[in-house]
């Protein structure tokens, strides 16, 4: 019995033994401890450069303005359509043509009308001016002079009145071809070949000029820092980007949403047609920005952190707040200060209190400067 206590005895002592070994390890905090490396890394330290400011919205492309090509003249039907879609146009260039034939006789008509007019006219004039001759000589009477002059002022009224009627007729015969208001392209056509339409029915629309814009919504108080002139980098998602120039910025802002109207002009839209849904981003200026490359960001619980490593070559896991992002290197706008060293790439290998094995001396981002490696492999 004796002996079997104290085999139990000796046993609890190695036990114990054991523990305190085990409690000297990693995390003990025994200074005279040694953890083995975790990972071979390289370091950086944030740099500052100037950035540009922007501000983003998204919105779509559209018409500077949309010209609606209408028809002038109604009840007769189109002869010929000289355009389609997508065609470009020139000021004053035909794009349809009414059948004009019931026109023309309307204008012979009015022709005759004239010259009757005028026969008439120069009928009256002879016998107003021989009344007034004999009335000087006392032969006709006041009455008859007064006759006579009344019937050559109608007769001047009956021509200026059947001239008006030709000067429709002719301008009738002008709205028989549809021409173009201006420069532009052809955004849609209704007009159908043998159609009769009434006056004022849309035959087509243009795009005038060619000029398309970008309407993009953005909150109030960004809205408030875009002033006219400034450029404007337009893209639709696969379709590349378009530079552009604000060209004015709505007063009113919705009270529902508060957000703002800002109108983009797009002097060469590319591959940009109206309608398409786009993401711009207008550069209002420029600032400093303390960055970092986008590889030493490390995403956990939803928040981001870097890995700072201090003078013990212990890893410290450090929360920061991202800003801008150019490229490859992401701006912080707190958690970090120039001076810091940081995992370049690799951190999300790495918990916080690990040894680390630093693979070549920490040096400063450069301003542009990519990613740097991660040297070594995983854990040791």
């Amino acid at each position: 019995m004796k002996s079997t206590n104290s085999a139990v005895g000796r046993g609890l002592l190695y036990l114990s033994v054991l523990l305190s070994v085990a409690g000297c390890g990693r995390g003990s905090g025994n200074p005279g401890a040694e953890s083995k490396p975790a990972l071979t890394v390289s370091l950086v330290s944030p740099a500052v450069a100037e950035w540009p400011e922007v501000v983003a919205g998204t919105g779509s492309v559209d018409a500077w303005q949309e010209s609606i090509v209408g028809a002038e003249i109604g009840g007769l039907p189109l002869d010929d359509v000289l355009v389609d879609v997508g065609d470009r146009v020139s000021k004053g260039q035909v794009l349809a043509r009414f059948r004009d034939e019931s026109v023309r006789v309307d204008i012979a008509q009015a022709e005759a009308a004239v010259a009757e007019a005028e026969a008439a006219l120069a009928f009256a004039r002879e016998q107003a001016e021989r009344a007034r001759g004999l009335a000087e000589t006392r032969v006709v009477s006041p009455e008859h002079l007064a006759q006579q002059v009344a019937s050559e002022r109608a007769g001047i009224a009956r021509l200026s009145a059947a001239a008006a009627r030709l000067e429709a007729q002719r301008l009738r015969m002008k709205q028989a071809m549809v021409v173009a208001p201006d420069d532009g392209v052809i955004s849609s056509r209704a007009a159908t070949v043998g159609a009769v339409v009434g006056t004022g029915s849309e035959l087509f629309r243009m795009i005038r000029q060619n000029r398309l814009e970008w309407r993009g919504t953005l909150p109030a108080d960004e809205l408030a820092r875009v002033v006219v002139g400034q450029r404007v980098v337009v893209e639709a998602r696969g379709q590349g980007s378009v530079i552009g120039t604000v060209r004015a910025v709505s007063p009113v802002i919705d009270a529902a949403t508060l957000m703002g109207l800002l109108y983009v002009d797009l002097p060469e839209p590319g591959v940009l047609r109206a309608g398409m849904f786009a993401a711009g981003v207008v550069e209002i200026g420029t600032a400093p920005a303390l960055h970092v490359p986008e590889s030493s960001i490390v995403y956990r619980d939803g928040f981001q952190y870097v890995m700072k490593v201090d003078d013990e070559r212990r890893v410290r896991q450090m929360k920061v707040v991202p800003g801008r992002r150019r490229g490859l290197q992401v701006e912080i706008t707190e958690g970090l200060s120039g001076g810091d060293r940081i995992v370049a790439s690799g951190g999300s290998f790495l918990e916080e209190g690990d040894l680390v094995v630093i693979a070549e001396p920490d040096r400063s981002l450069k301003s542009g400067e990519s990613t740097v490696a991660l040297q070594g492999g995983g854990r040791r």
